[in-house]
């Protein structure tokens, strides 16, 4: 097959929509050509840098039809960063743009046509991350000298760049970042270079308590040994009075993944608290909470909304985590089973459930397509089932069970619409139905959405 288009060649074309990843789509020929920064509706000239089988991608060089809801970026390194996609759209557009690509993975993947999809409910937009975490590195800092730097990579490589004043992360994540970078630079601590795997800070993790102001701040390291780590916690904590947690988390491995199995105390406290609406939930470090916490609560009204509750029900809540979603349901529920791969994620929901003094939870580790048979073995029967599965989806075997057990109404919890896509193409095979679709935004000026599905078990007449 001859390609339309040849590397560094430069084209103009028109945009027609986003795909899942926050690019542009336009077409020569029918062949598609993804662009970084453009908006659909927009004429654009692009240089061609990358031709595949099916696609390819351009570099956005002149808009010579620009969009009506093109905005100023409001990061001063938007353009270099790889934090954000669409801060360049008005966010009301944003909105209507992610709710179109929820609409397109269900017709397309899915083959599902006439899906009622709601208008993607609003965010506030702004400094409302409650984690980050950011890799160090040696080089020119934001005033040009040479130094320990951190901010996100540039897209597509290991390039820092530099940032300590992120505009979708919380105020709070900002300052401990600028402090904590001061310290080292004054103590002269090495940094990790993942070329020669030799150094010792990787990255630096901090989560803050939206609700109590708590923060936390982790040091990854390339070694059992922090010879100045309470050195450093203790002249962060007097900079910053609401760090009440520093931990060491060692990573010692060839890899990409930031956290290692093993953390300890360097000062403070294991833990910081943090709240969902009227629960409390004590986070560690490598605790899945949520990194949204306030639009968390419309998130989960939803999900209420959906399992529509009388307080009777026996519901399921699949990968279940620290029991975020276990416990906001068991408040309406007669009882909730939670289950997570995750050894201590299990803990620390039963501890939630002690904090928050509820008695009707029940949490099992394992794998959701092993546990669940056992449960239905010993049965359990599920009326309502909630999955907030990773990235990837559900397993097929979980789905399967589904089919057989025929739970009468299941919510799905997504941020990943392709893979929601396609388990709800199984579960309409399995006999069921999707009743709507509401999108969430969690992450504004991202391309990022969540999604939440309502299922229902079709009865044949």
């Amino acid at each position: 097959m001859v390609k339309p288009v040849k590397k560094g060649e430069i084209v103009t074309i028109e945009l027609d929509n986003l795909a899942y990843g926050g690019e542009a789509v336009g077409r020569v020929d029918n062949f598609a050509i993804f662009v970084a920064g453009g908006i659909p509706g927009e004429k654009v000239k692009v240089r061609i840098t990358e031709v595949k089988k099916r696609y390819g991608r351009g570099e956005l060089i002149e808009i010579l039809n620009p969009s009506p809801f093109r905005a100023p970026a409001s990061c001063d390194v938007y353009t270099g960063c790889g934090g954000c996609q669409l801060q360049h759209v008005e966010y009301k557009e944003q909105l209507k743009l992610k709710r179109q690509i929820v609409v397109d993975a269900i017709e397309r993947i899915g083959g599902l046509k006439g899906v009622k999809v709601h208008s993607t409910l609003p965010s506030n937009q702004d400094f409302y991350r409650n984690k980050a975490q950011f890799p160090l590195g040696v080089g020119k800092g934001v005033d040009g000298r040479e130094e320990i730097i951190t901010g996100f990579y540039a897209p597509g490589t290991h390039k820092i760049v530099p940032n300590n004043n992120c505009c979708i992360q919380h105020p709070l994540i900002n300052r401990i970042v600028r402090k904590t970078l001061k310290i080292l630079n004054e103590e002269g601590v090495s940094i990790y270079d993942e070329r020669v795997h030799k150094g010792l800070l990787r990255h630096l993790l901090v989560r803050v308590g939206v609700c109590t102001n708590q923060a936390m701040l982790v040091f990854v390291t390339n070694g059992q040994e922090f010879p100045k780590g309470k050195k450093i916690a203790q002249r962060v904590m007097d900079e910053v009075p609401e760090l009440v947690s520093v931990l060491q988390n060692i990573n010692t491995q060839r890899t990409n993944v930031i956290l290692g199995q093993k953390t300890r105390l360097i000062a403070g406290k294991e833990r910081i608290i943090d709240y969902i609406g009227d629960l409390k939930f004590e986070i560690s470090a490598q605790s899945f909470f949520q990194v949204n916490t306030l639009q968390s609560k419309v998130l989960y009204d939803r999900v209420l909304k959906y399992a529509n509750l009388s307080g009777k029900e026996i519901v399921l809540d699949a990968y279940c985590g620290i029991g975020t979603i276990s416990l906001y349901l068991a408040q309406h529920a007669g009882v909730v089973h939670g289950i997570e791969v995750v050894q201590q994620a299990i803990e620390d929901a039963e501890q939630n459930a002690v904090l928050n003094g509820i008695k009707n939870t029940f949490f099992y580790t394992g794998l959701v397509e092993e546990i669940l048979p056992r449960l239905v073995e010993d049965n359990v029967k599920f009326d309502v089932v909630v999955v907030d599965p990773p990235r990837k989806g559900c397993h097929t075997d979980v789905l399967k069970v589904f089919g057989e057990t025929k739970p009468e109404r299941i919510v799905y919890v997504s941020c990943n619409p392709t893979t929601l896509a396609r388990d709800l193409a199984v579960l309409v095979k399995y006999g069921y139905e999707v009743i709507e679709v509401q999108p969430v935004d969690m992450f504004p000026h991202t391309y990022h959405v969540e999604s939440v599905v309502l299922i229902k078990r079709k009865y044949m007449g």
